[in-house]
């Protein structure tokens, strides 16, 4: 598939947010899209990674915390989950569906960062794709950098919010024009942005954690997942009620 590595004009960068501001927002945007996957019926979540080389120097970290979504999933149980990266020149994979998350973890930790432009725009396709093929509830983003068509993602994005399929964009760094592409991302979809903010790691795991669990099973699943937690999950949880 082409891709168009055409940078965007850069805005200016909004004021900045503080983490815990940014989480509640975050949160309160999770609480309103309600239940998921259908009764008896197993969920499925898609997380993609920008693996470029800008992200190479707070990549173990980020792998770390994304492991915990993973095992997280597990725990939940009812959740399929599919990893898809893209990196170098033109590379962008998808592993099988696995039903034991944990096992994309492992996967993770073989993929190093190599130079290339992003290519976001396949990712969008790709959950299309796999929506046809069967419902998949969520897209899980995470990247720190935007260098296609802005409106290209954009009218991607309003299609995947049209067949119920939102994106929970996630942003390492503070780059404006990806967070401008990432916010349009998140609303068109219908999903959440929030900033993928290493100095708040545990809220972020909590984050992470989240959107597994809306993905296995809605609001009833983020219920279970708070009965479970110590009290850092229950307090940040108990918002989604």
């Amino acid at each position: 598939m082409a891709k168009d590595p055409t940078p965007t004009e850069t805005r200016k960068q909004p004021a900045a947010a503080s983490p815990r501001a940014e989480i509640d927002a975050f949160l309160k945007q999770v609480k309103s899209l309600g239940q998921t996957a259908q009764s008896g019926q197993r969920g499925r979540l898609i997380f993609a990674l920008d693996a470029t080389m800008s992200r190479q120097p707070m990549w173990d970290t980020a792998c770390s915390l994304q492991a915990d979504m993973f095992r997280e999933t597990s725990a939940i149980g009812g959740l399929d989950v599919q990893l898809l990266y893209y990196r170098g020149l033109a590379e962008c994979r998808a592993s099988r569906w696995v039903s034991d998350a944990r096992q994309l973890g492992g996967l993770m930790e073989k993929i190093d960062c190599r130079g290339g432009h992003t290519q976001i725009g396949k990712i969008l396709a790709h959950a299309r794709r796999e929506n046809e093929a069967k419902k998949v509830q969520a897209l899980v983003f995470v990247g720190d950098a935007m260098e296609e068509p802005i409106d290209d993602l954009c009218a991607a994005a309003g299609q995947l919010g049209l067949l119920g399929v939102p994106a929970f964009v996630f942003q390492e760094g503070r780059d404006a024009v990806a967070e401008q592409a990432f916010r349009e991302i998140a609303r068109l979809s219908r999903g959440a942005y929030c900033r993928f903010d290493i100095s708040a790691a545990h809220e972020l795991a909590e984050l992470l954690r989240a959107v597994a669990a809306y993905a296995a099973g809605g609001m009833k699943a983020l219920a279970d997942l708070k009965a479970r937690h110590n009290s850092g999950a229950v307090k940040l949880l108990a918002q989604l009620r």
